[in-house]
Protein backbone atom coordinates (compact mmCIF):
# COMPACT_ATOMS: atom_id res chain seq x y z
CA UNK A 1 0.00 0.00 0.00
CA UNK A 2 2.66 2.49 -1.08
CA UNK A 3 2.87 4.59 -4.29
CA UNK A 4 5.41 3.92 -7.05
CA UNK A 5 6.91 7.41 -6.73
CA UNK A 6 7.45 9.07 -3.38
CA UNK A 7 9.33 11.92 -1.71
CA UNK A 8 12.36 10.37 0.08
CA UNK A 9 11.49 11.72 3.54
CA UNK A 10 8.28 9.68 3.71
CA UNK A 11 7.83 5.99 4.43
CA UNK A 12 5.20 3.60 5.74
CA UNK A 13 2.00 2.30 4.21
CA UNK A 14 -0.93 4.46 3.22
CA UNK A 15 -4.27 4.00 4.98
CA UNK A 16 -7.07 2.30 3.05
CA UNK A 17 -10.48 3.82 3.83
CA UNK A 18 -13.83 4.76 2.36
CA UNK A 19 -14.45 8.29 1.16
CA UNK A 20 -17.18 8.57 3.83
CA UNK A 21 -14.44 8.29 6.48
CA UNK A 22 -12.50 11.34 5.27
CA UNK A 23 -15.11 13.91 4.17
CA UNK A 24 -18.78 14.81 3.87
CA UNK A 25 -20.64 15.41 0.63
CA UNK A 26 -22.96 18.36 0.24
CA UNK A 27 -25.75 18.71 -2.30
CA UNK A 28 -26.47 21.72 -4.44
CA UNK A 29 -29.83 23.51 -4.59
CA UNK A 30 -31.75 25.82 -6.88
CA UNK A 31 -30.51 29.43 -6.81
CA UNK A 32 -33.35 31.20 -8.64
CA UNK A 33 -34.86 32.56 -5.41
CA UNK A 34 -31.61 34.43 -4.70
CA UNK A 35 -30.69 37.94 -5.79
CA UNK A 36 -27.76 38.93 -7.98
CA UNK A 37 -24.49 39.30 -6.10
CA UNK A 38 -20.78 38.49 -6.22
CA UNK A 39 -20.87 34.86 -5.01
CA UNK A 40 -20.32 32.37 -7.86
CA UNK A 41 -22.81 29.64 -8.70
CA UNK A 42 -21.26 26.44 -10.09
CA UNK A 43 -22.70 23.58 -12.10
CA UNK A 44 -21.02 20.58 -13.71
CA UNK A 45 -19.82 22.84 -16.53
CA UNK A 46 -18.21 25.32 -14.14
CA UNK A 47 -19.24 28.91 -13.39
CA UNK A 48 -22.86 29.82 -14.21
CA UNK A 49 -23.76 33.15 -12.58
CA UNK A 50 -23.36 35.09 -9.31
CA UNK A 51 -25.77 35.47 -6.37
CA UNK A 52 -25.94 37.18 -2.96
CA UNK A 53 -25.81 34.11 -0.69
CA UNK A 54 -23.48 31.14 -0.29
CA UNK A 55 -24.22 27.50 0.33
CA UNK A 56 -20.70 27.01 1.73
CA UNK A 57 -17.62 29.09 2.50
CA UNK A 58 -14.20 27.42 2.32
CA UNK A 59 -12.09 24.98 0.35
CA UNK A 60 -13.86 22.26 -1.58
CA UNK A 61 -13.53 19.79 -4.41
CA UNK A 62 -16.59 19.53 -6.62
CA UNK A 63 -17.76 16.36 -8.37
CA UNK A 64 -20.69 16.07 -10.73
CA UNK A 65 -23.92 14.40 -9.61
CA UNK A 66 -25.40 14.34 -13.09
CA UNK A 67 -23.95 14.98 -16.52
CA UNK A 68 -20.19 15.57 -16.41
CA UNK A 69 -19.46 13.26 -13.48
CA UNK A 70 -15.77 12.74 -14.33
CA UNK A 71 -14.48 16.31 -14.09
CA UNK A 72 -13.73 17.25 -10.47
CA UNK A 73 -12.50 20.77 -9.77
CA UNK A 74 -11.20 22.69 -6.76
CA UNK A 75 -12.39 26.01 -5.34
CA UNK A 76 -11.66 28.12 -2.27
CA UNK A 77 -14.14 30.75 -1.08
CA UNK A 78 -17.86 31.41 -0.86
CA UNK A 79 -20.01 29.64 -3.46
CA UNK A 80 -23.38 28.17 -4.37
CA UNK A 81 -23.91 24.94 -6.32
CA UNK A 82 -26.88 23.71 -8.34
CA UNK A 83 -28.34 20.25 -7.78
CA UNK A 84 -26.27 18.60 -10.52
CA UNK A 85 -23.06 19.21 -8.57
CA UNK A 86 -21.83 17.82 -5.24
CA UNK A 87 -19.33 19.68 -3.04
CA UNK A 88 -17.09 18.28 -0.31
CA UNK A 89 -16.59 19.61 3.21
CA UNK A 90 -15.80 18.59 6.83
CA UNK A 91 -12.51 16.95 5.90
CA UNK A 92 -11.04 14.37 8.28
CA UNK A 93 -7.44 13.14 8.05
CA UNK A 94 -7.15 14.75 4.65
CA UNK A 95 -6.91 18.15 2.94
CA UNK A 96 -9.22 19.61 0.27
CA UNK A 97 -6.37 19.92 -2.25
CA UNK A 98 -5.31 16.33 -1.75
CA UNK A 99 -8.93 15.27 -2.23
CA UNK A 100 -8.84 17.15 -5.56
CA UNK A 101 -5.73 15.15 -6.54
CA UNK A 102 -7.36 11.94 -5.34
CA UNK A 103 -10.62 12.57 -7.21
CA UNK A 104 -8.66 13.03 -10.44
CA UNK A 105 -7.38 9.45 -10.18
CA UNK A 106 -10.84 7.87 -9.80
CA UNK A 107 -12.61 6.49 -12.87
CA UNK A 108 -15.96 8.07 -12.03
CA UNK A 109 -17.72 6.66 -15.11
CA UNK A 110 -17.18 3.21 -13.60
CA UNK A 111 -19.63 4.22 -10.86
CA UNK A 112 -22.24 5.64 -13.23
CA UNK A 113 -25.74 4.62 -12.08
CA UNK A 114 -27.81 5.63 -15.13
CA UNK A 115 -28.26 4.25 -18.63
CA UNK A 116 -28.86 7.70 -20.12
CA UNK A 117 -27.27 10.83 -18.66
CA UNK A 118 -24.35 9.76 -16.38
CA UNK A 119 -25.27 10.04 -12.69
CA UNK A 120 -23.72 9.49 -9.26
CA UNK A 121 -25.25 9.24 -5.80
CA UNK A 122 -23.82 10.25 -2.43
CA UNK A 123 -24.06 6.67 -1.23
CA UNK A 124 -22.00 5.37 -4.15
CA UNK A 125 -19.31 8.02 -3.71
CA UNK A 126 -19.05 7.48 0.04
CA UNK A 127 -18.43 3.73 -0.42
CA UNK A 128 -15.49 4.17 -2.82
CA UNK A 129 -12.26 2.96 -1.21
CA UNK A 130 -9.14 5.14 -1.44
CA UNK A 131 -5.63 5.26 -0.01
CA UNK A 132 -4.35 8.28 1.92
CA UNK A 133 -0.96 9.05 3.53
CA UNK A 134 -0.26 11.24 6.56
CA UNK A 135 -1.21 14.91 6.28
CA UNK A 136 2.33 16.22 5.76
CA UNK A 137 2.82 13.90 2.78
CA UNK A 138 -0.60 14.86 1.41
CA UNK A 139 0.35 18.54 1.58
CA UNK A 140 3.67 18.02 -0.20
CA UNK A 141 2.03 16.03 -3.02
CA UNK A 142 -0.78 18.55 -3.51
CA UNK A 143 1.62 21.53 -3.36
CA UNK A 144 3.74 20.09 -6.16
CA UNK A 145 0.75 19.24 -8.32
CA UNK A 146 -0.69 22.72 -7.66
CA UNK A 147 2.43 24.22 -9.25
CA UNK A 148 1.77 22.18 -12.40
CA UNK A 149 -1.93 23.19 -12.32
CA UNK A 150 -0.91 26.86 -12.16
CA UNK A 151 1.42 26.41 -15.16
CA UNK A 152 -1.36 24.63 -17.07
CA UNK A 153 -3.71 27.53 -16.33
CA UNK A 154 -1.11 30.03 -17.56
CA UNK A 155 -0.45 28.01 -20.69
CA UNK A 156 -4.18 27.77 -21.38
CA UNK A 157 -4.45 31.58 -21.22
CA UNK A 158 -1.51 31.95 -23.62
CA UNK A 159 -3.30 29.66 -26.09
CA UNK A 160 -6.63 31.46 -25.71
CA UNK A 161 -4.99 34.84 -26.39
CA UNK A 162 -3.20 33.47 -29.45
CA UNK A 163 -6.44 31.97 -30.77
CA UNK A 164 -8.18 35.31 -30.24
CA UNK A 165 -5.36 37.14 -32.04
CA UNK A 166 -5.46 34.74 -35.00
CA UNK A 167 -9.24 35.03 -35.28
CA UNK A 168 -9.16 38.82 -35.04
CA UNK A 169 -6.44 39.13 -37.67
CA UNK A 170 -8.16 36.60 -39.93
CA UNK A 171 -11.36 38.67 -39.80
CA UNK A 172 -9.48 41.91 -40.45
CA UNK A 173 -7.27 40.61 -43.25
CA UNK A 174 -9.80 38.47 -45.13
CA UNK A 175 -12.67 40.98 -45.00
CA UNK A 176 -10.82 44.28 -45.56
CA UNK A 177 -12.13 44.46 -49.13
CA UNK A 178 -15.59 44.06 -50.56
CA UNK A 179 -16.70 40.44 -51.20
CA UNK A 180 -15.88 39.83 -54.85
CA UNK A 181 -15.73 36.06 -55.42
CA UNK A 182 -18.26 33.31 -54.83
CA UNK A 183 -16.89 30.45 -52.71
CA UNK A 184 -17.82 28.01 -55.51
CA UNK A 185 -15.60 30.00 -57.90
CA UNK A 186 -12.46 29.45 -55.86
CA UNK A 187 -13.16 26.09 -54.17
CA UNK A 188 -14.44 22.74 -55.43
CA UNK A 189 -16.46 20.56 -53.04
CA UNK A 190 -15.92 16.80 -52.65
CA UNK A 191 -18.11 14.41 -50.66
CA UNK A 192 -17.28 11.17 -48.88
CA UNK A 193 -19.28 8.01 -48.22
CA UNK A 194 -16.70 6.58 -45.83
CA UNK A 195 -18.20 5.48 -42.51
CA UNK A 196 -16.33 5.55 -39.21
CA UNK A 197 -17.02 1.81 -38.83
CA UNK A 198 -14.88 1.20 -41.93
CA UNK A 199 -11.86 3.00 -40.48
CA UNK A 200 -8.85 1.02 -39.26
CA UNK A 201 -7.04 1.59 -35.93
CA UNK A 202 -3.74 1.47 -37.83
CA UNK A 203 -2.81 2.14 -41.43
CA UNK A 204 -0.84 4.24 -43.88
CA UNK A 205 -3.10 7.27 -44.27
CA UNK A 206 -5.03 9.42 -41.80
CA UNK A 207 -8.83 9.57 -41.71
CA UNK A 208 -10.47 12.72 -40.36
CA UNK A 209 -13.90 13.12 -38.78
CA UNK A 210 -15.81 15.84 -36.98
CA UNK A 211 -13.53 15.50 -33.91
CA UNK A 212 -10.26 15.32 -35.82
CA UNK A 213 -8.25 12.17 -36.44
CA UNK A 214 -10.50 9.08 -36.14
CA UNK A 215 -8.27 6.36 -37.61
CA UNK A 216 -6.48 5.22 -40.73
CA UNK A 217 -6.94 3.58 -44.14
CA UNK A 218 -4.55 1.87 -46.52
CA UNK A 219 -5.98 3.72 -49.56
CA UNK A 220 -6.45 7.53 -49.38
CA UNK A 221 -9.34 9.46 -50.90
CA UNK A 222 -7.24 12.56 -51.44
CA UNK A 223 -3.67 13.28 -52.47
CA UNK A 224 -3.10 16.95 -51.74
CA UNK A 225 -4.10 19.69 -49.33
CA UNK A 226 -7.76 20.48 -48.68
CA UNK A 227 -10.06 22.42 -46.37
CA UNK A 228 -12.29 20.15 -44.28
CA UNK A 229 -15.77 21.42 -43.39
CA UNK A 230 -18.14 19.70 -40.97
CA UNK A 231 -21.41 19.55 -42.92
CA UNK A 232 -23.76 18.13 -40.29
CA UNK A 233 -24.04 17.72 -36.54
CA UNK A 234 -23.30 19.96 -33.58
CA UNK A 235 -20.01 21.23 -35.02
CA UNK A 236 -21.49 22.15 -38.40
CA UNK A 237 -19.45 24.83 -40.19
CA UNK A 238 -16.21 24.12 -38.31
CA UNK A 239 -13.23 24.11 -40.67
CA UNK A 240 -9.80 22.51 -40.48
CA UNK A 241 -6.89 21.96 -42.84
CA UNK A 242 -5.58 18.60 -44.08
CA UNK A 243 -2.31 17.98 -45.88
CA UNK A 244 -0.99 15.22 -48.14
CA UNK A 245 -2.75 11.89 -48.56
CA UNK A 246 -5.82 11.43 -46.37
CA UNK A 247 -9.49 10.44 -46.22
CA UNK A 248 -12.57 11.95 -44.57
CA UNK A 249 -15.70 10.33 -43.21
CA UNK A 250 -19.16 11.29 -44.48
CA UNK A 251 -19.81 14.08 -41.96
CA UNK A 252 -17.16 16.16 -43.73
CA UNK A 253 -16.81 17.79 -47.13
CA UNK A 254 -13.32 18.51 -48.38
CA UNK A 255 -12.70 21.56 -50.51
CA UNK A 256 -9.86 21.94 -53.02
CA UNK A 257 -8.59 25.11 -54.65
CA UNK A 258 -9.64 26.31 -58.10
CA UNK A 259 -7.58 28.44 -60.47
CA UNK A 260 -5.51 31.40 -59.29
CA UNK A 261 -6.13 31.26 -55.52
CA UNK A 262 -4.22 30.32 -52.38
CA UNK A 263 -5.75 27.45 -50.39
CA UNK A 264 -4.32 28.59 -47.06
CA UNK A 265 -5.81 32.07 -47.53
CA UNK A 266 -9.18 30.51 -48.31
CA UNK A 267 -8.87 28.32 -45.19
CA UNK A 268 -8.41 31.39 -43.00
CA UNK A 269 -11.27 33.17 -44.80
CA UNK A 270 -13.64 30.24 -44.18
CA UNK A 271 -12.47 29.86 -40.57
CA UNK A 272 -14.16 33.21 -39.83
CA UNK A 273 -16.99 32.86 -42.38
CA UNK A 274 -20.51 32.91 -40.87
CA UNK A 275 -22.15 29.60 -41.83
CA UNK A 276 -25.13 30.29 -39.55
CA UNK A 277 -27.32 31.69 -42.32
CA UNK A 278 -26.87 28.48 -44.34
CA UNK A 279 -27.84 25.95 -41.66
CA UNK A 280 -30.91 23.81 -42.28
CA UNK A 281 -32.59 21.12 -40.18
CA UNK A 282 -33.94 21.29 -36.65
CA UNK A 283 -32.73 18.17 -34.82
CA UNK A 284 -29.46 17.71 -36.74
CA UNK A 285 -28.24 20.89 -38.45
CA UNK A 286 -26.77 20.65 -41.97
CA UNK A 287 -25.01 22.95 -44.40
CA UNK A 288 -24.83 22.35 -48.15
CA UNK A 289 -22.12 23.61 -50.49
CA UNK A 290 -24.77 24.40 -53.10
CA UNK A 291 -26.09 27.02 -50.65
CA UNK A 292 -23.02 28.55 -48.99
CA UNK A 293 -21.01 28.18 -52.20
CA UNK A 294 -23.02 31.07 -53.63
CA UNK A 295 -21.81 33.42 -50.88
CA UNK A 296 -19.09 35.86 -51.85
CA UNK A 297 -15.87 36.39 -49.94
CA UNK A 298 -13.04 38.86 -50.44
CA UNK A 299 -10.31 37.42 -52.68
CA UNK A 300 -7.45 39.86 -53.33
CA UNK A 301 -4.76 39.19 -55.97
CA UNK A 302 -2.84 35.93 -55.47
CA UNK A 303 0.31 37.67 -54.18
CA UNK A 304 -1.67 39.40 -51.44
CA UNK A 305 -3.49 36.16 -50.58
CA UNK A 306 -0.14 34.44 -50.11
CA UNK A 307 1.17 37.31 -47.97
CA UNK A 308 -1.89 37.22 -45.68
CA UNK A 309 -1.72 33.43 -45.42
CA UNK A 310 2.00 33.63 -44.55
CA UNK A 311 1.33 36.07 -41.69
CA UNK A 312 -1.44 33.90 -40.24
CA UNK A 313 0.56 30.69 -40.82
CA UNK A 314 3.35 31.99 -38.58
CA UNK A 315 0.85 32.62 -35.79
CA UNK A 316 -0.73 29.19 -36.28
CA UNK A 317 2.73 27.59 -36.03
CA UNK A 318 3.24 29.44 -32.76
CA UNK A 319 -0.18 28.23 -31.59
CA UNK A 320 0.68 24.61 -32.39
CA UNK A 321 3.91 24.97 -30.41
CA UNK A 322 2.07 26.36 -27.39
CA UNK A 323 -0.57 23.60 -27.63
CA UNK A 324 2.25 21.04 -27.64
CA UNK A 325 3.66 22.59 -24.47
CA UNK A 326 0.22 22.38 -22.83
CA UNK A 327 -0.11 18.73 -23.85
CA UNK A 328 3.27 17.97 -22.27
CA UNK A 329 2.23 19.60 -18.97
CA UNK A 330 -1.03 17.64 -18.97
CA UNK A 331 0.86 14.43 -19.67
CA UNK A 332 3.30 15.21 -16.85
CA UNK A 333 0.41 15.80 -14.45
CA UNK A 334 -1.34 12.55 -15.44
CA UNK A 335 1.91 10.63 -14.96
CA UNK A 336 2.54 12.09 -11.51
CA UNK A 337 -1.05 11.47 -10.41
CA UNK A 338 -0.71 7.86 -11.51
CA UNK A 339 2.65 7.34 -9.81
CA UNK A 340 2.38 9.42 -6.62
CA UNK A 341 -1.11 8.29 -5.61
CA UNK A 342 -2.50 4.80 -5.19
Amino acid sequence: NVPNLRFPEFSGEWENCQIANILSIGSGRDYKHLEKGNIPVFGTGGYMTSVNECIYDGETTFIGRKGSINKPFYYNGKFWTVDTLFYTHSFNKTTPKFVYCLFQTINWLRYNEASGVPSLSKDTIEKIKVFIPQLDEQRKISEMLSVIDARIATQTKIIEKLQSLIKGLAVTLTTKGNPNTAISQCLECHSSTLQESEVLPNGLYKVFGANGLVGYTDVPQMNGDAILVIKDGSGVGTVSYAQGKFSAIGTLNYLTVIDNNDLRYLYFALSVFNFQAYKTGMAIPHIYFKDYGKAKIYCPPLAEQKHIANVLDKLESKLLLEQGILASFNWQKRYLLGQMLI
